[in-house]
């Protein structure tokens, strides 16, 4: 009988040798990602945590002692109930003077595929069953298109899972414009599995049937169709001005569809004074965006009208939202596809988009998973996820969110369980100076990440191949009962287990725990599972049949997707949860807000940082951090798979051969790369596939400052990107607007210690 995983990255086929177990793919997937395939390499043992931790200084002081050492100082291997009422007391202590509302409990990542065994899930059950926790608002991969979208056309949730569907795409679109590519590295992985990789086939059979795809970016090689690719490089960060002018063309030619914008949206009118100059007196032609985005007048010119004559699909990547003013071509894409009349058809319309992940173009039914209910939180206070280290160093400071005016809160305890913020969060010297303001921080981790050697208590982590669980994910072909592959390592415990000890501590054990074993809870929540979808008239085994079995099959029930069809049929029988029902082109609300980063329709808003700056210093270049290749953002860094894909055994950075021609670097040079707020190393990689005067340096590399200098030894771009919000409306992530400088050869690198332990020092 088969025994099955899954992960972020896949689905498994479990095989056992002589040596131990192993992993194989999937039989049914066509393009396995080998990425998960390493999970079990006994390499990583080396950067596991192999038993609770304590900071020295906190252990022996207590909390907030020497917090500046944070990073540095020496932990004190201790055993799990020294580890333990260390931790419940600090929590009772904050509970007991602040209240709950100085806990964050935020525990931002990607952290296990399974459905119970997910950390983030686990810490907020616990801390409800505690009182409470300050939570954290939407995602840095979409904080800014996550607020936005319910205004302008339903939640963002709603349209990932109902992207028209890659098989209508094959059969009816023309021609696909992507703004910022559809890359599918991002697509091997899913938030809780992929099952079978759907982009590269997708993508491919487009083509074959005769699809036409223009990539507009500032990189070529994120759109790989197996066939030939227009690519229109563009200023980062300038997608909005060329798709105003597009929609200029469009507007000024007769080519809209005034029929559609009458009926399905609402505040075109407004849109369309400023879109032609009437409100403020600057027409937005191909003219007006040529020298802002750097694309010649008459490409953008062409392209609409093609846009017009063609079946079209309109992608925006996510990355677009993820900078200043990032609402606006998320609202732009829309916009563009509503003006052209073709949303709601087959092969036509908008994406948001094709490729960050495996999600996006499935034809799978949209079941209820399996979930694991995380209580009700008493405490009403939250943050946007990217403002931690705004939170951390000001407390009681008024921020905007959404329309609201909140405070930050006075957090005197961190408990992270889940994710690295050292990887996530930008302008990393700046976590570092905010990190040192609780006066304690707990983390559950599997490997010594920055984040787990920036605590004062670690408890280690099982991973995913060291206990059951149940792997699901919207849209995805199966359901698989995740087998556990090998023991857990050392003294590491599953997270359940971690907080079930601490509840105990806290007099919350029945509330958390509800008497029931980790296995009682994945029986419980499948049971549940089945129940809701027999209501469906879908009839699935029992927990124990599927236990046995290891896989349900859900591609007997797939059918095409459409986006918004029956909203376009029918737009009064199935009305979109917008304020107006409509798709709103203008929106009252926003407007209302009357916030000067973000207008009540899509407009053109220089970046903070961008290379159309007159003030910008000689020999700036713009930095993009997209997502890695070989890991999904910071997990499995120190495996062989991500190893091998450095240079000189750090981050590559890509850039132009030009720019580099102009530097005196050379393929493979170890380079610095800098600006105001940090310094890190990286090796240089040259391609043609970089646009003249921009650098690509993947996310993901652990971060490894130096001690002396605080100067990442490893290419992190975090300690590079700018913490500032996209707008006042979602104070989402906006790494992507950074400038840079880049300069070398580095002749005298020093050694990598990303994926050392800390020291230990052997109390008596």
């Amino acid at each position: 009988m088969t025994r099955y995983t899954a992960s972020h990255w896949g689905l498994y086929e479990v095989e056992q040798d002589k040596d131990g177990p192993r992993l194989a793919p999937f039989r049914d997937d066509p393009d396995p990602s080998p990425i998960g395939l390493h999970q079990l390499d006994p390499s990583l043992d080396r950067s596991r945590v192999a038993r609770p931790a304590v900071r020295r200084s906190f252990l022996e002081g207590g909390p907030g002692t020497r917090t500046d050492l944070r990073g540095s100082e020496d932990f004190v291997e201790v055993d799990w109930d020294t580890a333990l009422d260390l931790a419940a007391s600090a929590i009772r202590g904050v509970k007991d003077k602040h209240g709950n509302a100085s806990i964050f409990a935020g525990s931002y990542g990607w952290s296990s595929a399974g459905r119970f065994h997910h950390a983030q899930s686990q810490i907020h059950r616990f801390y409800n069953s505690i009182g409470g926790y300050v939570r954290h608002m939407d995602s840095y991969s979409l904080g800014a298109g996550r607020v936005l979208l319910p205004h302008i056309v339903g939640t963002m949730d709603f349209v990932q899972a109902n992207h028209t569907s890659w098989d209508v795409l094959e059969e009816h679109c023309e021609l696909f414009i992507a703004f910022g590519g559809v890359p599918a590295k991002n697509a091997q992985v899913n938030s809780g599995m992929a099952a079978r990789h759907l982009v590269p086939g997708g993508l491919r059979r487009m083509a074959e049937a005769g699809t036409r795809f223009v990539n507009v970016g500032p990189v070529s090689d994120n759109l790989d169709t197996g066939h030939a690719v227009d690519w229109i490089p563009i200023r980062p960060n300038t997608d909005t001005a060329m798709m105003l002018a597009m929609a200029w063309v469009l507007e000024t030619e007769g080519l809209t569809d005034p029929a559609f914008l009458d009926s399905h949206c609402t505040g075109y009118p407004t849109f369309r004074r400023y879109l032609l100059g009437e409100a403020d007196g600057q027409p937005k032609t191909p003219d007006w965006a040529e020298p802002i985005t750097g694309v010649p007048a008459d490409r953008i010119a062409a392209l609409a009208r093609e846009a017009a004559a063609k079946r079209t699909m309109i992608n925006g990547s996510w990355s677009l939202q993820r900078a200043t003013h990032g609402e606006q071509p998320f609202w732009m894409v829309i916009t563009l596809a509503a003006m052209l009349g073709q949303i709601g058809t087959p092969g036509g319309g908008f994406g948001l988009g094709y490729g960050p992940a495996n999600l996006m173009g499935s034809n799978n039914p949209r079941l209820p998973g399996p979930t694991l209910s995380q209580g009700q939180n008493a405490v009403p206070d939250f943050i946007p996820v990217a403002r931690i280290a705004d939170m951390l160093l000001n407390p009681g400071a008024a921020f905007t969110y959404n329309g609201m005016t909140r405070a930050y809160p006075d957090i005197r305890l961190v408990h992270w369980a889940g994710g690295n913020p050292y990887h996530h969060h930008q302008d990393l010297n700046r976590l570092r100076e905010a990190w040192q303001k609780p006066e304690t921080i707990i983390v559950n981790e599997q490997f010594w990440t920055a984040t787990a050697k920036h605590a004062d208590i670690v408890f280690p982590a099982t991973t995913t191949m060291e206990r059951e669980d149940i792997g699901y994910a919207a849209r995805e072909a199966n359901m698989v009962a995740m087998d556990r592959i090998r023991d857990p390592f050392a003294e590491a415990r599953d997270d359940y287990d971690i907080f079930t000890a601490l509840a105990q501590r806290l007099g919350a054990e029945e509330t958390y725990t509800e008497g029931l074993t980790a296995r009682g809870w994945l029986e419980r929540m499948y049971e549940e599972f089945r129940a809701k979808v027999a209501m469906q008239d879908i009839d699935v085994p029992s927990f124990a049949d599927f236990w046995d079995q290891g896989l349900i099959d859900f591609t007997p029930l797939a059918r095409p997707v459409i986006m918004m069809e029956d909203f376009v049929r029918d737009p009064a029988a199935h009305p979109l949860t917008t304020p107006s029902g409509r798709i709103e082109i203008t929106s009252a609300a926003i407007a209302g807000f009357a916030l000067a980063d973000c207008p009540g329709h899509p407009t053109w808003m220089e970046p903070r940082e961008w290379l159309g700056q007159t003030a910008r210093e000689s020999g700036t270049m713009h930095l993009i951090s997209d997502q890695p290749m070989r890991r999904l953002h910071s997990q499995l860094d120190p495996s062989p798979w991500s190893r091998d894909g450095k240079v000189n055994g750090r981050e590559p950075v890509v850039m132009n051969p030009a720019d580099a021609a102009a530097r005196g670097i050379a393929d493979g040079d170890i380079v610095e790369v800098w600006n105001g707020r940090g310094r890190c190393l990286a090796g240089a990689v040259l391609s043609d596939a970089v646009m003249e005067g921009v650098v690509r340096l993947s996310t993901g590399a652990w971060y490894d400052p130096d001690p002396e200098t605080g100067r990442d030894r490893h290419g992190n771009p975090n300690t590079l990107t700018l913490d500032l919000p996209a707008s006042g409306l979602s104070q989402g992530c906006a790494a992507q607007t950074c400038l840079v400088h880049l300069s070398g050869p580095v002749n005298d690198a020093p050694a990598i210690r990303a994926f050392d332990p800390p020291a230990f020092f052997a109390a008596e």
